[in-house]
């Protein structure tokens, strides 16, 4: 029996979408425009340079450069004998959820990555109190980080380990935002990075559309191995992107051990640029064992937006005073800065000790379905190594069918593909919304879900 749904699988462009174009300009924008209106949809494989290049009358290299500048803008990617096919999240706007089926009525969304709204505090009391405390309007020399909320932010960083003594502090438009600005600000295209594999699939996603190269760095439960990263600075890897607790997608949580020993391969590595992004913040259930300070250039990103809501898109980004600088500077002449309103609501929300109470509830409420759904998988012999986050990563031999088959039985997961480089195919679990009296029925599934596929019977 095939499959009712299937993700990223390959479709030959031939029979959906018909790439028109004499010039390779005219050609790119072709495959763009299919992209975009999800007649080429996530995983569509394009047409052979030379059997393209044929149909359309074109030298082969006409085809070659456009398949190079889709592949730099991030827009499709190389699959070994795969070919070339369009990118699980293309670094291109189209129409809304194109290429990414929705999830039916009565299916239970654990897909999204999406903290649990009944968990995140009230913004409106605080919204009232940043408006009844509104003076002059800001000007536009007046904006950038607001003195109380860096002051409020070397505290919660000091507290937990992070050097912030000699650092510098900016404010970014969310964690994603002040990592593009740190690459931005010191590598070029063609400079290869060191990223978690599996990773967080935005991070990837960003990679590409910059024109940077990923080198797979493998995770276990305690976060990137001390080999991995070894090899990728040894291979060239000019930065590294590490999640240091609540790894999307894992859960992994870099321990004290490991964090010596990535400590000791950064520090012979002296010049690479260290990206730690510790997005889960307050809602981590286990220590940080920060990597700050390991390298001569380093980042440390917190953002909010887990904790206290998506929409509150801010991150504090401490680090060296030469790259904090570069940072603020490339800031200042996009930008400028981070909205005062936003940043005042931030300031409310840290200085309220209900919500910091309710931020605690939350981080027992996720550990405890992250628990559950463990222990229930256990059960079913499916061994996941303890975590934290709202995410869990199950291995599976087979995505499309793991995915579609806990599609059938009521759940709706995330497909492996866009989080992973070289790691072996998996599903990403998100605890959010899960209820804990709902962990045994999903193990059960996922349990169904991760036996091989059937093949076809015997006449």
């Amino acid at each position: 029996m095939l499959p009712k749904l299937c993700y990223y699988n390959l479709y030959t462009v031939s029979a959906q979408y018909q790439i028109e174009g004499a010039t390779c300009a005219a050609i790119s924008a072709s495959i763009e425009q299919g992209v975009r209106t999800g007649a080429l949809p996530a995983g569509a494989t394009l047409p052979a340079v030379r059997a393209l290049a044929a149909r359309l009358g074109v030298a082969p290299g006409t085809v070659a450069r456009a398949y190079l500048g889709l592949r730099q803008r991030g827009v499709v990617e190389t699959a070994g004998r795969h070919g070339t096919r369009v990118r699980p999240r293309p670094a291109l706007a189209g129409a809304r959820g194109a290429g990414q089926p929705p999830v039916p009525p009565g299916v239970r969304d654990l897909s999204s990555g999406e903290p649990d709204r009944a968990l995140l505090p009230d913004p409106a009391p605080h919204l009232r109190a940043v408006a009844d405390q509104a003076g002059e309007p800001v000007r536009y020399g007046d904006g950038g980080p607001l003195p109380e909320l860096v002051a409020l932010a070397r505290a919660r960083l000091a507290a937990d380990g992070v050097p912030v003594a000699d650092a510098d502090l900016v404010v970014t438009s969310g964690a994603l935002d002040g990592i593009e600005r740190l690459l931005t600000s010191h590598l070029r295209p063609g400079d290869a990075v060191a990223v978690e594999d599996p990773g967080w699939a935005n991070a990837l996603d960003l990679l590409a559309a910059l024109g940077l190269r990923p080198v797979p760095v493998p995770v276990d439960r305690a976060g990137p191995t001390e080999a991995g990263l070894r090899r990728a600075l040894a291979t060239g890897a000019r930065a590294a992107i590490i999640t240091t607790r609540a790894h999307n997608p894992t859960g992994a949580a870099v321990d004290a051990d490991r964090a010596a020993a990535l400590r000791g391969v950064l520090r012979r590595h002296p010049d690479t640029l260290l990206i730690e992004d510790d997005h889960a913040a307050e809602l981590a259930a286990v220590p940080l064992h920060s990597l700050a300070g390991a390298t001569t250039a380093w980042a440390f990103l917190r953002s909010v937006a887990k904790p206290y809501g998506p929409d509150l898109r801010l991150a504090v980004l401490a680090g060296d005073p030469a790259t904090v600088a570069r940072v603020a500077g490339r800031l200042r002449l996009g930008a400028g800065w981070v909205s005062t309103v936003l940043q005042r609501l931030v300031v409310s929300l840290w200085r309220d000790e209900a919500v910091a109470a309710g931020v605690a509830v939350a981080r027992a409420a996720y550990a405890a379905r992250w628990t559950a759904l463990r222990d229930a998988l256990a059960a079913h012999g499916i061994a996941v190594p303890a975590g934290t986050g709202i995410n869990l990563w199950v291995p599976v031999p087979d995505e499309t069918w793991a995915v579609t088959a806990l599609r059938d039985a009521g759940w709706a997961v995330a497909p492996g593909a866009q989080y992973r480089l070289a790691a072996p195919p998996g599903i990403r679990i998100t605890v959010g919304h899960l209820d804990p009296a709902e962990a045994a029925a999903l193990a059960a599934a996922v349990r169904t879900a991760t036996r091989p596929q059937p093949g076809p019977r015997a006449a």
